[in-house]
């Protein structure tokens, strides 16, 4: 029978592949916060094959199970059959998408990156009182939560570079759009071209970033591919870090969060530890780290579409960190912070914060 999907086409051999051991099941953080088998790798990959068979069918019913996943990887990095679920998963989102079918905060999210520049669609970005689209040797890409939703943490940041005398500049920047792929949708082609147009104006030759995903999208994606024929090299901030002589040291017990899209899908894991063992001798790590890091709960769409979900993951994540009764709880990605912040009680003392505002911190009290 002709394959109706192009999940099917591309994917079945991957999907049959599926031993239904459950390993994905111990390290989903989906089922983790809702104890849904329907919603782990396992579950997915079983309705897929039903879809395949055409016992059931590929509509609304769907939307719950396949629009629910934060694309991890968590699942692929444990799947002992190498079933490369995210990839299924996305596949299987722009199938909806294309029969009319999708989670309406994600049609929303598409509509929005139509008539706007960024995801929350706000005309008025934080200035940052610097000047930008400027001739410097790099230029900081923000990303749109640093921009709109954690701009203290990004004023931080800048400070930071400030103080490391970089030669940098802020860019009129607009959405990466990356996100849209994950929830079935494509990605806005001009805001790329606009955002590399406007860094080669810069005269840099090296883009620092902010955001893991904004890293991983123009990195791997071909709408971003102008990049590297221009010989513009690509660094998330963790990178770029780790060479410095900070010259500060904290008593505090500090661990580390990896997100997602720096550890799973970009390999990114030394970087940030190397920096923040230089500046927190009492570095301890979570239960879960490097590539068996659990998952806060914001990707893949789900903190927009799934909030309740979303946030009982970062409390599963945060849980680890309690544990340690680690004093600070730091990352390398404002959506992380954003999400683990959301789930902390009250009673909870540990801080949340990226990296480089806690190093900031320090250095101004160190002054």
């Amino acid at each position: 029978m002709e394959p109706k999907y192009d999940f099917e086409k591309k994917y079945r051999k991957q999907i049959l592949q599926c031993s239904r051991c459950g390993y994905c099941q111990a390290v989903c953080p989906v089922y983790g916060a809702t104890k849904r088998p329907a919603f782990n790798a396992r579950g997915k990959m079983l309705l897929l094959k039903e879809i395949m068979d055409g016992k059931i069918d590929l509509n609304d019913d769907m939307i719950d199970t396949l629009f629910q996943c934060t694309t991890c990887a968590a699942c692929h990095e444990n799947c002992p059959s190498g079933v490369d679920v995210p990839q299924i998963i996305k596949q299987a989102r722009k199938d909806m998408v294309n029969i009319g079918s999708c989670h309406p905060a994600f049609t929303g999210m598409n509509e929005v990156l139509q008539k706007h520049t960024n995801i929350y669609a706000e005309d008025d970005p934080e200035d940052f009182d610097r000047e930008r689209n400027q001739k410097a040797e790099y230029v900081y890409f923000i990303g749109c939560v640093g921009q709109y939703r954690e701009d203290e943490a990004t004023e931080a940041t800048l400070d930071l570079l400030d103080r490391l005398d970089v030669d940098y500049t802020l860019i009129d920047e607009v959405c990466c759009t990356g996100v849209l792929e994950d929830v079935g949708h494509k990605m806005n082609a001009s805001y790329a071209e606009q955002n590399i147009d406007t860094i080669l104006a810069t005269g840099a030759k090296t883009v620092i970033t902010g955001c893991p995903y904004c890293y991983r999208t123009f990195k791997n994606k071909e709408e971003f591919a102008r990049f590297q024929e221009n010989g513009i090299a690509l660094v998330h901030i963790s990178q770029f870090l780790k060479d410095f002589d900070l010259g500060v040291i904290t008593d505090l017990k500090v661990t580390y969060h990896d997100p997602c899209d720096l550890g799973r899908h970009c390999g990114i894991y030394e970087e940030p530890r190397e920096t923040i063992r230089k500046i927190a001798p009492n570095f301890v790590e979570m239960a879960h780290h490097h590539a068996s890091s659990l998952c806060c709960g914001s990707g893949g769409g789900a903190r927009g579409a799934y909030a309740k979900n979303s946030i009982g993951m970062a409390k599963n994540r945060l849980g680890e960190a309690l544990t340690l009764e680690a004093d600070v709880l730091v990352t390398e990605c404002n959506s992380c912070v954003h999400n683990l912040s959301n789930a902390k009680l009250r009673k909870d003392k540990i801080r949340i914060c990226n990296t480089t505002e806690f190093i900031n911190e320090l250095m101004e009290d160190a002054e």
